[in-house]
């Protein structure tokens, strides 16, 4: 029998199979990335609206909740002529160095209380004592010890991310199952491989869960920071609006301190989705 003559179509076929399954893939990806938009927009669009309608019906004094439009009119002004981004670039700068600083410090001490029992049942408790301490507590003392300057501010930032660190770190270090550490030592790992290779990359999703944790912190005390006789910043500037009962700049410097943190948690998430691409979240 002639051997038949080969179907260049038929062989051509999965590559052009291959390119459709993944235009269908990207397309799925970006109507998920767009519905999953708008659902995170909607919240704000009812709060936004219900803060309108609160504010135009009369409950409270006349100017005690100003409009939306009018605190949007203030922080889009302040954000042009440079104030409120001037203050918006320093708070920002203090929370990076605070947190990065406060993060470096602490994973390695998570790590050893998380690996070794004894250190965790020996410093436990007094972790947990201090992270119970809020920061706004320590500002006579901050100021006391270390002056008024930036010094100051950034120790304040530090002790909060520093603390709420090492407790989810360790926890995340010590939850991990014995039979990753077991399965290593069966297959010759010696204790740094086992480190490098199972303890540190299983410690990772926890070591992104701090850093969002610390970050939500390190904003929630700035302004307890930029009360250490601060000139500039978002904390000063709220602080001084209400001084003079400027109740928009502190609806704008307020907002602005949540878009802030609110884009600072975004990239903390996607620079984790993709160091963590091996982890397997499911459709949730």
């Amino acid at each position: 029998m002639p051997p038949q003559p080969i179907d260049n179509a038929a062989t051509s076929a999965p590559p052009a199979t291959e390119a459709v399954e993944r235009e269908e893939t990207l397309a799925r990806r970006v109507r998920k990335i767009l519905l999953n938009a708008g659902l995170g927009t909607l919240g704000f669009v009812i709060i936004t609206a219900v803060w309108a309608a609160v504010s135009m019906s009369g409950v409270m004094r006349a100017g005690l909740i100003p409009t939306p439009i009018a605190v949007f009119s203030v922080m889009f002004e302040g954000l042009a002529s440079g104030s409120l981004l001037n203050d918006l670039i320093v708070s920002t700068r203090r929370v990076v160095i605070g947190l990065a600083i406060g993060m470096v410090a602490a994973i390695p001490v998570g790590f050893v209380l998380g690996w070794f029992p004894k250190a965790r049942i020996t410093f436990n408790p007094l972790v947990n004592f201090f992270r119970a301490l809020p920061p706004i507590a320590l500002v006579p003392l901050v100021v006391i010890y270390f002056g008024i300057g930036e010094l100051g501010r950034e120790s304040i930032l530090v002790y909060g991310a520093f603390f709420a660190t090492v407790i989810i770190v360790y926890e995340g270090v010590a939850g991990i199952e014995e039979k990753y550490v077991r399965a290593g030592q069966t297959l010759g790992a010696d204790r740094a491989e086992i480190f490098t290779k199972i303890v540190f990359p299983l410690s990772l999703p926890h070591i992104f869960t701090a850093a969002r944790v610390s970050l939500g912190i390190a904003w929630s005390s700035l302004v307890a920071a930029e009360l250490v006789a601060a000139q500039d910043g978002l904390g000063a500037s709220i602080q001084n609006a209400s001084n003079f009962l400027d109740v928009p700049r502190m609806y704008a410097g307020i907002i602005l301190i949540g878009i802030a943190a609110l884009a600072m948690d975004l990239i903390i998430r996607i620079i984790a989705a993709r160091v963590l691409r091996w982890q397997d979240r499911g459709e949730r």
